[in-house]
Formats: C-alpha cells, sequence, structure tokens
C-alpha cells in the first residue's frame, strides 16, 4: 500500500499490521492515540482487525472445543482458525502468536517486524490455539513476560507500538530510538529533569556540567550499573558480546538505585 508520508517523491509504503481477533473492537484501542495514533492518522501505518468469529462453524460460528485429554477451559479449533490465516495475504509479513509458552519478544525482533513491511499477529483466547495449525503456519510464537493475560490483544498491542515506534518518520528526533533501553543490549540510563533539587534529591553534577563528553561517559556507566543490578541475564549477554571483565563496577550505583 502507497501512503503520501514521505520517501522519494512524497511516497512510501504503509507498514500493514493484520490482527486476527476474536475482539475487532479492541483495534486499534491505545493505538489510536499519541505516537502511534498520529502515524496512523498520517498513513505511516495501518490496523486490519479481522474477526475470526466471521469463520467459525455453524449458525452459532463457533471457534472452539474441548481439550482432547481433558482439562478446563476451551482450545480455538485449528481448522477455523487455519481459515482465518489462509484469507488474508501475508505478503512477505510474518505470523506471530503471542503465548507465555514463545520465546521471548526481544528488541531485536521488533527491529526486525518493524524493517519489513508488516506484521500479522494471532490473538488466541481461552486456553490458546490447536498446536497443529500453529505448526502448519510457521507461526512464531513469542512471549511478552512470564505471566498469563486473558487474551493476545493487549500482547498484540504491546508488539504493535513497540514496531510502529521504530517506523521513519513516528518519532520526533533520530536519537531517541538509540540512545533507549535494549539499542545497545543495555537498560537505558537514569533520567532527570528540572527542578534540578526536588524533594532533597539532587541531579548529578556531571548532567549539569555541559560537558558532552563527560555526560556520554556518565550515561554509559549508570546503563552498565542499572543493567547489572536489574537484568542480570542481559547484563551476562552483554559482558559475553563485549568481552567484559565480570569483576567491572559500572558507574554510580546510588544515583541508579533510585529508581523504581
Amino acid at each position: 500500500m502507497l501512503s503520501r508520508h514521505g520517501g522519494a517523491g512524497g511516497w512510501a509504503m504503509t507498514w500493514q499490521a493484520t490482527a486476527l481477533t476474536l475482539f475487532p473492537d479492541m483495534f486499534p484501542g491505545m493505538l489510536g492515540h499519541s505516537l502511534a495514533g498520529r502515524a496512523l492518522e498520517r498513513g505511516i501505518w495501518s490496523v486490519d482487525a479481522r474477526d475470526m468469529r466471521e469463520y467459525g462453524l455453524g449458525r452459532h460460528r463457533v471457534v472452539d472445543d474441548t481439550p482432547f485429554g481433558g482439562g478446563a477451559g476451551m482450545v480455538m479449533r485449528p481448522d477455523v482458525v487455519a481459515s482465518a490465516i489462509a484469507d488474508i495475504d501475508l505478503a512477505g509479513r510474518p505470523l506471530v502468536y503471542p503465548t507465555p509458552r514463545g520465546r521471548r519478544l526481544m528488541q531485536a525482533d521488533i527491529r526486525r517486524y518493524a524493517a519489513g513491511p508488516g506484521v500479522v499477529v494471532l490473538c488466541g483466547r481461552y486456553e490458546g490455539v490447536d498446536e497443529r495449525v500453529l505448526e502448519a503456519s510457521g507461526a512464531e510464537q513469542v512471549s511478552i513476560g512470564d505471566y498469563v493475560l486473558s487474551g493476545g490483544e493487549v500482547a498484540a498491542t504491546v508488539l504493535l507500538d513497540a514496531c510502529v515506534r521504530l517506523l521513519p518518520g513516528v518519532m520526533g528526533s533520530g536519537e531517541s530510538a538509540v540512545e533507549e533501553s535494549f539499542s545497545d543490549g543495555l537498560l537505558e540510563y537514569p533520567l532527570y529533569t528540572k527542578p534540578a533539587q526536588w524533594d532533597g534529591r539532587d541531579v548529578p553534577e556531571v548532567l549539569l556540567s555541559g560537558h558532552h563528553a563527560a555526560i556520554a561517559k556518565w550515561r554509559r556507566a549508570a546503563s552498565e550499573t542499572v543493567t547489572q543490578a536489574r537484568r542480570p541475564d542481559l547484563w551476562a549477554a552483554y559482558r559475553a558480546g563485549t568481552g567484559q571483565d565480570i569483576s567491572r563496577t559500572a558507574g554510580p550505583r546510588a544515583d541508579a538505585d533510585r529508581l523504581n
């Protein structure tokens, strides 16, 4: 799809998102506001919510059934889900299924999705989707965290928001997406604004110095400190990638530990 929002001659491709869901009214939802909402209005991206109930069986449009082997809850039928998927032109877009059983969704995944033509998100409900249709479709199974939601729509919103903000023309500053958490394998450094003194707490003096090299050094050290303290998994991966000494202590821990 072409949209007039930049690029050569003022035209560029619209990044296309499709949500397969039983609750299409949940889209765009919060994605219709703020950065994502303005980008949606400008045609930088689009979202098409497909109601999977339309592919349900019989007069009542049944989409689920009891699980083989017994157990609580219902499972979304593979024939219904397959029909919904088959009715979509993927056009090179990955099919993504948010699920607690998936691998952890990482910023590298988001960058890959955002760099392509778009994404199709399969939003599960009930106890989930029949495994056979996931295998047959080659869906990427990803998890946004170690907890359980009522359905995949919230996870899809998280995924789409993360992607949209990386699209060209969405964010005001080109540096914003570079100097944030996970951009280089670390969490973002602590942030401060006016007033310089609040509730007996001072902004670190180096941030008031105007010395850009010293500020950059402090921010890097603070990012390392926060990551080491709060995300040892990321810290271990960062050290492995940089060959960093495990005994290194990074930055002003007292400042980093103020954050909650």
